[in-house]
């Protein structure tokens, strides 16, 4: 069946079923979902080389992929990718990977942008004065950054979660409970999430008297061995922290293996909260004892981001939006007043 059979076969003019099936907002959600059902129940795809000829438009979302540091195992990414995957999936557009070595990234991006192999791209753990954000706004190629960087002089679109937001309400909870000897198990400092997160964290602790101290800070890739680690070397401290607050739900995983291998309580002796992304098959509620948690789906991101990149791709999103979504407080059973 080609274009022309289905349009008529729906009633509808051929420019409506195209622009339903490349996702052109205009169209309503009625009308796409009926033109989409109608294509899959006939065999109906269209041929990539006709969709560029007839709208100028590849149908491709492209992510520049560092290699040689197990991006591809983060399971970070990759839920990420999935919830990307899942609206890329019902508005027919396609997911093109592009590896790199992590040390040239932008050569990568000029080639993207002058194969003109995809129409828009979308940018992960931006660094502050990211480079490849001003490489990207120069190459005027569509792109969307998730996350935030630090120190550009030009707006530019990206969805990031509020990290400092997060960060201060959970050390501000853990102050009232009496806590001033908190250590963070954080990211790599070298992302802005977690440049943030620190920051919440110290603006809480300077709101009670009590600097948040840089022996109490770990930066690591949010692996369930660093966590494990990091907090060992916490732990072994004088005046060791009586609450840890740590950057994911992994990173939590290998402190609580620490703190039980120390013989220490949580949340008697150590109060425990993480951020959690959402992760399908690791629950906070799960753990040993349920974890405290800032909450937001990395997956839901993931769908965000692949939909404006869909309104970019067709023009219905030009201005250089910026989003930031609210961060959920959960608290469980891993919190309690401080001992001491």
């Amino acid at each position: 069946m080609n274009l022309k059979q289905l349009a008529h076969m729906l009633a509808l003019s051929q420019t409506t079923v195209s622009r339903a099936l490349n996702g052109y907002p205009e169209v309503s959600e009625e009308t796409r979902r009926r033109v989409v059902d109608a294509a899959k129940r006939h065999g109906y795809r269209p041929n990539p080389s006709a969709r560029r000829l007839a709208t100028g438009k590849a149908g491709m979302i492209g992510y520049v992929m560092p290699t040689g540091s197990s991006v591809n195992l983060d399971p970070h990414f990759v839920e990420f990718l999935s919830g990307l995957g899942d609206y890329a999936r019902e508005h027919e557009l396609d997911l093109v990977l592009s590896p790199t070595d992590a040390e040239d990234e932008e050569t990568t991006y000029r080639r993207v942008a002058a194969n003109k192999q995809v129409d828009a791209v979308y940018v992960s753990s931006p660094r502050p004065q990211d480079r490849r954000i001003r490489l990207l706004q120069q190459l005027g190629l569509a792109y969307i950054v998730h996350g935030r960087s630090e120190g550009l002089d030009f707006p530019y679109p990206f969805l990031d979660i509020d990290n400092e937001g997060a960060f201060h309400d959970a050390g501000r909870l853990l102050t009232q409970l009496g806590h001033r000897r908190i250590g963070l198990i954080n990211g790599e400092i070298t992302q802005t999430f977690a440049i943030f997160r620190e920051r919440g964290l110290a603006r809480a602790l300077e709101a009670v008297g009590h600097p948040l101290q840089a022996r109490r800070v770990r930066s690591v890739v949010m692996t369930e061995e660093n966590g494990y680690r990091a907090t060992l070397s916490l732990m072994d401290q004088s005046e060791s922290p009586t609450a840890l607050v740590c950057s994911s739900l992994m990173l939590a995983l290998g402190a609580m293996r620490a703190l039980s291998e120390r013989g220490l309580s949580v949340p008697t002796d150590v109060s425990v909260i993480a951020h959690d992304d959402v992760f399908p098959w690791l629950k906070p509620e799960n753990f040993a004892v349920p974890l405290s948690t800032t909450r937001s789906s990395i997956r839901a991101a993931g769908a965000r981001i692949a939909e404006r990149l869909a309104w970019r791709i067709s023009g219905a999103e030009s201005a250089e939006k910026q989003e930031i979504w609210p961060v959920d407080l959960v608290v469980r059973g891993s919190i309690a007043a401080a001992k001491d």
